[in-house]
């Protein structure tokens, strides 16, 4: 910078000192009229925190772990073991004792970095005292100072953020110990330095060192402890950011959350992608809170934690969590493999729209349910269907009383108003909370209760899936199943088919189409299949029929690793035999077939975009249905009138989605409904007189049950679907398979009921 540098000044002191070693393995700066006897030391002052703007002194601060120093301070969980602080009075520019002391950790294993840098060993800290003590002299004695320089306000000042966020919050939560608050607003002197020499290196790359550099004054680590030339630079510092060519004032502190509060999340609200983390390896069942316990120090925004739901509506282990800035989720993210309990958890960033996806809600129902604020929210699973909201308070009692009464209940139900089994309850504290959480698996009716934490993204995406698709939707036709006879999926060793695998998540048939490029017009029709997983979603495969064997080998040859988005696709030539065995469930790789794990097919076989009323509709067509329900189908007059048009894929009104089952976040589950086009009277009776194969002759649909106990009978299956209509005969004779199709039917541990 071309100053020159000056020597380090020695902090103004307005009384003679001494130094001299204690039994507390503090090194203790002290005028020599001050008592040091140890009940003065035990005798408690309470510091008295300000805001900015009422404290006139700084604690300046600073402290060392058993393992990663620097830039990586606490991102290794190793425990603190060194404490140096000094107190500065900002008007007259004095300072207090300056006080060093030891901290005995729980693992003395010292990393290399940290003997080579300290100096320290496990011998003499194996003597200190273990941290909540130490925190508690802390407080004593900065206390005492405050007292001996006439002032009664402090702020801590420390050198940068980590101190505080990620070494002092995470370890007092893991030792269960509660910080004083003292602790919960801080100056980061990084940032004051910056706000006050702008011109200076950026906040992050900003050190002790470099910023005495900046200022010209010298340092020499040689003299003093480790520890100790730390906060006399950052006291001279300080000086010289008050001095009048500067005059700096620290105005804007840095604040730590005390708690986690909870709220709704609306989906029109903006929600930055680098503020949001993905955290996995969770215990199935931690809550909002002890998610906001593992990320102790850091400012979670309010209702910024979403706990992520599986298919069948129950926690994966994995949680959405949005901080307040950037600043925040860069410090979340040095948590990665940090543990809760024996576990390790994973931090990975995520983006704004997956937050939304989880926490975002807009019914009005929900949110003002969630407009009490600072609500612990319990939610009870397995209600009768005739339960009401009397009998979920009598259920809970006076000892945990419901905040707002009935207002305090929300009943979770589907779309036509039919309860589903599910409540979430509020309660103004915590002791409520867990009153009520003793009640777990008692009895209302004939039913057990099961009572679980949630939080406000919970209740968000549990009423999202039951609003989104009725189990059961009242049907304004009879049904029939309909795979349309003139196509059958491809068979035969005839190599006239592709593979692509590696597809983007995201992509579609109309992806597809524009990666294949000159080659679409070589696809059959309907000639697209893309493959799904057991739980529904993309597989990143995809099975397209060529119009021969010569152009599947062209597209494999042409198409082989070309990019799709982000992502390169491998494309292979193979037989329809080969994506037979896909298209039911089997594996293909480079080991060859292997069958079918199950015998229900797992991808869609194509639709048409036209509805033909006197079609021949097999009996074996029933093990290719689609087991999610269709959105909307096309009236008879809509199908005459449609063009005859070359159809890559099912029309978006009448697709068909193999395996794409539709879950509920609750139990009991739902059984996996088998899907169904609606057929015009007339088509029926036209497809009755066409044939002679028996058709249904009311509504219904068919549902599939898996996972039935061995020795389930009927007795116990009619039960279970107590309170539905189903029809009293057994259709299953009417039903005309073959030997084929009805082994492919009967799975064990499977039923196939009317």
């Amino acid at each position: 910078m071309g100053k020159k540098k000056r020597k380090l000044p020695r902090p103004r002191l307005d009384f003679c000192h001494d130094v001299r070693r204690e039994a507390t393995h503090s090194l203790v700066i002290s005028p020599p009229n001050q008592p040091q006897e140890a009940d003065h030391r035990e005798k408690l002052f309470p510091p008295v925190v300000m805001t900015a703007s009422q404290s006139d002194s700084l604690v300046v601060l600073f402290g060392a772990t058993a393992g990663a120093y620097g830039a990586k301070l606490g991102s290794d969980e190793r425990e603190l073991i060194l404490l140096v602080w000094q107190v500065v009075d900002l008007h007259s520019k004095k300072v207090g004792t300056l006080h060093k002391s030891l901290v005995k950790a729980d693992n003395l294993d010292l990393s290399d970095q940290c003997r080579e840098v300290s100096g320290l060993t496990p011998e003499g800290l194996d003597k200190a005292e273990p941290l909540d003590r130490v925190l508690q002299q802390f407080c004593q004695l900065v206390s005492s100072d405050l007292k001996v320089l006439g002032k009664s306000s402090y702020t801590l000042c420390s050198d940068g953020q980590l101190l505080i966020r990620q070494v002092l919050h995470p370890e007092a939560s893991k030792k269960n110990f509660v910080l004083s608050d003292c602790f919960y607003s801080f100056y980061d002197l990084r940032k004051e330095f910056h706000t006050c020499y702008p011109s200076s290196a950026a906040v992050k790359d900003q050190t002790i060192k470099t910023m005495a550099e900046y200022l010209g004054l010298g340092t020499d680590e040689a003299e003093e402890d480790f520890g100790v030339w730390q906060v006399k630079t950052m006291v001279a510092i300080i000086f010289t950011m008050l001095s009048e060519s500067c005059s700096h004032l620290f105005t804007e502190p840095e604040n730590v959350k005390h708690k986690y509060e909870t709220g709704p999340c609306s989906k029109s609200e903006t929600v930055s992608s680098e503020t949001v983390i993905r955290a996995r390896g969770l215990p199935w069942q931690s809550s909002d809170q002890d998610i906001a316990r593992f990320f102790k120090g850091l400012n979670i925004a309010k209702g910024g934690v979403a706990l992520c739901l599986n298919a069948q509506g129950r926690r994966n282990g994995e949680a959405l969590v949005r901080f307040v800035n950037s600043e925040q989720r860069d410090l979340a993210l040095e948590r990665h493999k940090h543990h809760m309990g024996s576990r390790y958890i994973e931090v990975y960033k995520a983006t704004g729209e997956e937050f939304l996806r989880i926490a975002g809600g807009t019914s009005n129902e929900v949110a003002q349910f969630l407009s009490k604020e600072n609500q612990v929210i319990i939610r009870m699973r397995g209600l009768p269907f005739t339960a009401t909201q009397e009998d979920v308070l009598g259920f809970l009692g006076s000892e945990c009383p419901v905040t707002g009464g009935k207002e305090g209940l929300l009943f979770v139900k589907y779309p036509d108003g039919r309860p589903t089994g599910d409540a979430f309850v509020l309660f103004s504290c915590e002791e409520y909370a867990q009153n009520a959480l003793k009640k777990h698996k008692e009895i209302l009716g004939k039913r057990y209760i099961e009572l679980f934490r949630s939080t406000a993204a919970e209740v968000q995406q549990v009423l999202n899936r039951y609003m989104s698709t009725p189990l059961i939707p009242t049907l304004p036709a009879p049904i029939i199943p309909v795979i349309p006879s003139p196509y059958t999926i491809a068979t035969g060793s005839i190599r006239d088919c592709v593979r692509l695998r590696g597809l983007p998540y995201t992509a579609g048939v109309d992806d597809i189409l524009e990666f294949m490029g000159d080659a679409t017009g070589d696809i059959k029709p309907h000639g697209i299949h893309m493959v799904f997983n057991q739980q529904g979603r993309p597989s990143g495969d995809a099975f397209i029929q060529m119009k021969s064997a010569d152009k599947a080998y062209t597209v494999a040859q042409k198409c082989h690793k070309k990019m799709m988005k982000d992502r390169y696709v491998e494309v292979f030539q193979c037989s329809g035999e080969e994506m037979n065995f896909v298209l039911m469930g089997g594996t293909l790789n480079r080991s060859g077939l292997s069958p079918p794990p199950c015998k229900l097919p797992c991808l869609s076989p194509p639709a048409y975009a036209t509805f033909q009323a006197a079609a021949v509709i097999p009996a074996e067509a029933a093990i290719y249905q689609p087991q999610a329900l269709l959105p909307a189908t096309r009236t008879p007059q809509a199908s005459a009138a449609a063009p005859q048009t070359v159809t890559y894929y099912p029309a978006q009104a009448a697709q068909l989605y193999m395996n794409y089952t539709t879950y509920y976040p609750s139990p009991p589950v739902s059984p996996t409904t088998v899907g169904y086009l609606t057929a015009p009277p007339g088509a029926v009776a036209a497809a009755a007189t066409a044939t002679h194969t028996p058709i249904l002759p009311q509504p219904g649909a068919l549902v599939r049950m898996q996972g039935l106990p061995y020795n389930t009978g009927i007795k116990e299956i009619l039960s279970f679907f107590q309170g539905y209509q189903y029809a009293p005969d057994d259709y299953n004779g009417l039903i005309q398979l073959s030997d084929q199709a009805r082994s492919m039917l009967q799975a064990p541990k499977e039923w196939v009921c009317l």
